[in-house]
């Protein structure tokens, strides 16, 4: 059977309403969660980027989901500063927390004053922070000298089963790379062609765990009012890579997305007034294969969608 969680937007809501809207959920019926780990939003419009671990430990132990978190390191983050989070968590909230890791978008790394490396080379540094991770969280003492520097490390902390690792991928030939290396796959909503493409990419490269997919949409009482929250909230999110993994700041994507259309919003999230359809797009993409489907309303009001949702979709799903 499917499970459905909530997606957690730091970038788009205050940390503490995120809280609060994470508490609520859980009440009402979602069985899990996921968040994004970003430095800047992708529009001034959204506004906001809290320290998603930080937000972690309150929202693990104000509820009993399990949480998952979409992660770049190897440049903003030194990997063993992530292996120490990953398994400081994992200590404290046994098979709760799973880290899902990708190679980044500029607009998130370029805080550290850094070059942004060509994606071959950003996949090879992945790779690298995979491999120190694993290896501090089982135990070992890691020194490395290569597009990552270590020296020495050694976690002190550790649970006694290290959280999955997650490979995210938005392309077939990244889903079949990360098979590779990780314990499951994310990827996010796209035409149900591809979405199936992915899951054979990964499954027949010998990918492992589970298969899960962040599901953006936007539903309020009203179409109108649907489509104007996706159309405020999520135009400068439109565009394919290379573009949204390379522009800079907040400011690049909202000049960017200047003439994009509601059409264009609406080909890459789910919008209705009608719960029905939303219950049909879900349906479908469990039919493919999803083992977790993550819930991204991308308005900045969680609450309405929660307890709608919460009280007529997931039943329907289930």
């Amino acid at each position: 059977m499917t499970d459905y969680g909530i997606h957690c937007s730091h970038e788009q809501i205050p940390p503490a309403d995120l809280l609060a809207a994470v508490v609520a959920a859980e009440r009402a019926g979602f069985d899990a969660a996921m968040c994004s780990d970003h430095f800047s939003p992708w529009s001034e419009r959204q506004g906001q980027s809290g320290f998603a671990w930080s937000w972690l430990g309150a929202a693990l132990q104000a509820t009993s989901l399990s949480f998952g978190v979409v992660n770049a390191p190897g440049q903003r983050y030194h990997p063993a500063i992530i292996a120490q989070a990953i398994g400081t968590l994992g200590a404290m909230f046994p098979g709760r927390f799973w880290a899902a890791l990708g190679t980044g978008e500029y607009s998130n790394e370029h805080v550290t004053g850094g070059p942004w490396p060509r994606k071959e080379v950003r996949n090879a540094r992945l790779l690298e922070c995979v491999g120190v991770i694993r290896d501090l969280l089982a135990g070992e003492e890691v020194t490395r000298d290569g597009l990552v520097t270590v020296d020495r490390a050694r976690l002190w902390t550790r649970p006694a089963e290290p959280p999955p690792l997650i490979g995210a991928a938005v392309s077939t030939e990244t889903a079949a790379w990360c098979a590779g290396w990780a314990d499951g796959l994310v990827t996010v909503n796209a035409p149900g062609e591809h979405l199936r493409a992915m899951i054979a990419a990964y499954r027949e490269a010998g990918g492992r765990g589970p298969v899960c997919l962040q599901v953006h949409l936007s539903w309020a009482p009203t179409e109108a009012d649907a489509e104007a929250i996706a159309y405020d909230q999520w135009r400068s999110n439109v565009f394919a890579p290379p573009v949204c993994w390379d522009l800079e700041l907040a400011e690049h994507f909202d000049a960017v997305s200047e003439h994009v259309t509601l059409e264009h919003v609406r080909a890459k999230v789910n919008v209705s007034a009608d719960l029905d359809r939303h219950v049909e797009w879900l349906r479908g993409y469990a039919a493919l294969g999803f083992d977790r489907i993550y819930l991204h309303h991308v308005g900045q009001d969680l609450m309405p969608f929660v307890e709608t949702f919460g009280a007529k979709v997931l039943p329907a799903l289930r």
